[in-house]
């Protein structure tokens, strides 16, 4: 986006939140955004220049993996608690906090994880409403735990304004206005969150409300138009939500410069490849060039069974394709050099794939992050890195687009390739393409499909007995997926009524072709991910 000297002013009097590499450390800057104040994500690395030049009300230390007391542990500059700026630090950043100003840091008898009791109580206060964290909440909150190592003895000037049974979980100076809490304010789990975050933001921090979705496609419109300059770019665009909004959004940063290109890996849902072009660009008025490429796609899948090898080809080739593309486009164009590409990177793609801003743990490798080869022809525009599906498709209604795009499933970039267990064959990719529209207009039809994340088929490499018409057959399996999701970091499976899952198993061994057998995943997110690959 926009350099660091030129920060748009709804950005100034917000938050920076600064990464130990935990998983939660989006969710956190989204929870303040939910409160209409800017946040912006920083390595726990950021010098003190680098904090300063977005004027920060507030800087909140986030959650990670790591001990404070081992050698390699993430770390800040410690000045970072001398500057004046009211600090909220969460689990990890608790730790550091009490570890840095001269307090001890212990690895636990017994770890806390999941849900704990939390007793609010304020040294030499009538009650917690002496506290500003704790302001207006009441004195006992069940909570969301994650850690192995505990506060032992406190930094000097502090006072605990918290405890589990087993540990201090809330710590406070608020001469220095430093704050901290063992537990995950940013998560459902934990009572009362918003509220304590509300509290460091408002009545701590004195945050003020001018982040908006309007604010958001006014500074990316403009950062975009700074950075390309007078290049033009290719959009990789699938007709889902989280790139057509990118394209959307660079189309007016870009005008005719931006030429989105739809490809046909032979792994899109059943009639996607023609319906969507025709959306774009009848309904939205894009420049859309659409390339079939699946029997390319295919072949170099061919043979092909691990996961992430298949999304590392599929990756490869679609900025192959891209290339090539470019390359017509600029014989044909005296309009300027082709050097971006855009994606409809979210943030639950980069936290399952690399570490970006800290130290955070890999997953799994997503086509349009880890799958990129490393010498690209051409540099990345990723306008929507930083959100949750939620907040772009709250972007996506201030751009104006029509609920048949904003409401639409998220559909995986290497498409059916990570629905399809095992080698995949056009014969496999009929049967799930065939399977999966069952199971979409079925959850239609039950007036569902609005009200959960995604419901999709599996094509299993199981093959089961079955009986059809007297005579034994031996058949391919059907997983069925359902689940609800917030913003796809957690997710859980849905209780369909057994009406419903009656007729999705029923049509589907009666009208595809092979399937003798439908079985319903009713594991949640963690420890499954929503996609089987």
């Amino acid at each position: 986006m926009t350099e660091h000297h030129q920060k748009p002013k709804s950005e100034l009097g917000g938050v920076v939140v600064l990464d130990f590499g935990g998983q939660y450390t989006q969710l956190i800057a989204r929870r303040i955004r939910e409160q209409n104040v800017f946040s912006a994500i920083l390595p726990c690395t950021a010098t003190l220049d680098e904090i300063r030049q977005y004027a920060p009300a507030g800087i909140v230390l986030s959650g990670g993996p790591s001990s404070v007391y081992d050698a390699d542990a993430p770390k800040c500059d410690p000045a970072i608690l001398a500057m004046n700026i009211p600090v909220l630090g969460i689990c990890y950043g608790m730790q550091w906090i009490t570890h840095a100003l001269g307090g001890k840091v212990d690895k636990a008898e017994r770890r806390e994880y999941g849900r704990a009791q939390l007793r609010v109580a304020c040294p030499n206060a009538n009650s917690p409403s002496e506290s500003h964290l704790f302001a207006g909440v009441p004195t006992s909150l069940r909570i969301w735990n994650s850690h192995g190592d505990h506060v032992r003895e406190l930094p000097p000037g502090f006072c605990a304004t918290g405890h589990t049974e087993s540990a201090i979980a809330a710590l406070e100076d608020p001469l220095r206005k430093i704050y901290a809490v063992q537990f995950h304010v940013e998560v459902n789990h934990t009572e009362s969150g918003t509220e304590l975050l509300r509290n460091f933001l408002f009545r701590v921090a004195k945050a003020e409300k001018k982040w908006s979705g309007s604010a958001f496609i006014e500074e990316t419109v403009a950062g975009i138009a700074a950075k390309v300059a007078d290049k033009r770019a290719i959009c990789a665009l699938s007709g889902g939500v989280d790139s057509t909004v990118a394209a959307v959004l660079v189309h007016r940063a870009m005008g005719d410069r931006l030429t989105n290109i739809f490809v046909n890996t032979g792994m899109l849902r059943k009639n996607e490849f023609a319906d969507t072009i025709e959306m774009l660009r009848d309904r939205l008025k894009l420049h859309v060039i659409g390339v079939d490429a699946s029997d390319r796609f295919l072949s170099k899948l061919a043979g092909v069974t691990d996961p992430e090898q298949k999304r590392k080809i599929i990756g490869r080739e679609f900025i192959a394709v891209f290339a090539e593309e470019a390359q017509k486009l600029q014989k044909g164009e005296a309009h300027g050099e082709i050097g971006w590409l855009v994606q409809g990177t979210l943030y639950p793609d980069v936290i399952e794939s690399v570490s970006v801003k800290g130290p955070s743990a890999t997953i799994k490798t997503h086509h349009n992050v880890g799958g990129l080869p490393e010498n690209m022809p051409f540099a990345l525009i990723e306008p929507l890195r930083d959100l949750f599906k939620d907040e772009v498709r709250r972007i996506g209604k201030d751009l104006g687009l029509p609920d048949e795009i904003l409401l639409k499933h998220p559909f995986p970039g290497p498409g059916l390739a990570v629905r399809l267990l095992g080698e995949i064959t056009r014969e496999h990719l009929f049967t799930l393409q065939e399977a999966d529209a069952v199971v979409v207009e079925e959850i239609r039809r039950a007036g569902l499909y609005s009200k959960v994340w995604q419901a999709f088929a599996v094509l299993l490499p199981v093959r089961s007995v079955g009986v059809m018409g007297d005579y034994r057959t031996y058949g391919l399996t059907v997983a069925v997926r359902v689940v609800e999701s917030e913003d796809a970091m957690t997710a859980d499976w849905v209780r369909l009524p057994g009406d419903v899952l009656e007729r999705i198993s029923t049509r589907i061994v009666n009208e595809v072709r092979g399937v003798t057998r439908v079985v319903y995943d009713i594991s949640s997110k963690p420890p499954s991910t929503i996609e089987w690959e």
